[in-house]
C-alpha cells in the first residue's frame, strides 16, 4: 500500500452527517478502550465480531496502524497501543515533503514556535534524574565533537530537545516536536558535517541546560530562541527540492 492510498483512506475515516468514524474497527477500538498491549481476536475472528469481511477488516487494520494505533506482526498478532499523535503527523509531513521539501522550512518555523511557547511550562515540569540525563546528552555531543575523528552528533540533539519537553501532558504538542526530527532526517539536516556551525549550536544548547540546572527559564528561554536562529540564517539550511545532490 503506498502513502497515497493511506492518507486517501484516512480521509474517508469520517461520515458525512454524524461525524462517526466510517471504520468498524476503530469503532471498535474506541469502545473497547483497551489498554496499551492488549491482544485483539485474530483477523478471521475479528471480522465475524464486527460483521465485515476480512479483506475490509485489513484495509481498516492498514490504516489503524499507520496511525500507530495497533501493532499488527506475524507471531504476536493484533495488539493495541497508547495513543500518539506522531504518526498521524509523520504520515501527513512525509508526504508533504514528497511533494516539496521545502514544506521543511513551513514546518520548522511551526516547531519553533512551539517550543518558544512551551518552554517555561516544560522546565519546570524536569525531575532532578532529567536534569542529569540533559548533562549527559551534553558530555556525550562534546566527546563526538572534541573527538578523533570528528562524529556529529546527531543522536545526542534529537534527544536533548525532546527530553527537554518530554514531561508536557501535551500529546500533540509531542507528536508535532517528534515528527519534526523525523523530517529533519528525511531532508538530510542530520549530515550536516561543518564544525564551526556545530559547535556553536552546542555552546547554545550548553547555556540552555546550564539554565535549566540554575532555575533561570527565562535565561534559556532567550538561549533557545537564539539557537533556533541558526538554522534559519545557514544556506544550506534552505532545504531545495532534492537536498544532499
Amino acid at each position: 500500500m503506498t502513502l497515497i492510498d493511506i492518507i486517501n483512506r484516512m480521509n474517508n475515516l469520517y461520515r458525512e452527517k454524524s461525524g462517526a468514524l466510517r471504520s468498524e474497527f476503530m469503532n471498535h477500538l474506541i469502545e473497547l478502550n483497551a489498554e496499551p498491549g492488549t491482544r485483539l481476536p485474530p483477523i478471521n475472528d475479528l471480522a465475524v465480531m464486527l460483521g465485515i469481511s476480512s479483506g475490509k477488516l485489513r484495509e481498516q487494520l492498514e490504516v489503524a496502524r499507520e496511525l500507530g494505533l495497533v501493532d499488527v506482526r506475524p507471531k504476536t498478532g493484533i495488539r493495541v497501543r497508547g495513543f500518539s499523535f506522531f504518526p498521524t503527523v509523520q504520515t501527513g509531513l512525509r508526504f508533504a515533503l514528497a511533494l516539496d521539501r521545502t514544506y521543511f522550512d513551513q514546518y520548522s518555523q511551526l516547531r519553533n514556535q512551539i517550543e518558544a511557547s512551551f518552554w517555561r511550562e516544560a522546565v519546570e515540569l524536569l525531575r532532578a534524574d532529567d536534569k542529569v540525563y540533559l548533562q549527559e546528552l551534553m558530555d556525550s555531543a562534546w566527546s563526538k565533537l572534541e573527538g578523533d575523528p570528528i562524529k556529529i552528533p546527531h543522536s545526542e540533539h534529537r534527544e536533548l530537545h525532546l527530553a527537554i519537553f518530554s514531561r508536557l501532558n501535551n500529546a500533540f504538542v509531542l507528536g508535532l516536536l517528534e515528527a519534526y526530527w523525523d523530517a529533519y532526517e528525511a531532508v538530510g539536516l542530520d549530515r550536516y558535517e561543518d564544525y564551526t556551525y556545530l559547535h556553536e549550536v552546542w555552546t547554545y544548547h550548553g547555556r540552555m541546560v546550564d539554565a535549566i540546572h540554575n532555575a533561570e527559564f527565562d535565561k534559556g528561554h532567550k538561549a533557545l530562541v537564539e539557537h533556533t536562529a541558526l538554522l534559519r540564517t545557514r544556506p544550506e539550511a534552505r532545504v531545495g527540492p532534492n537536498p544532499g545532490e
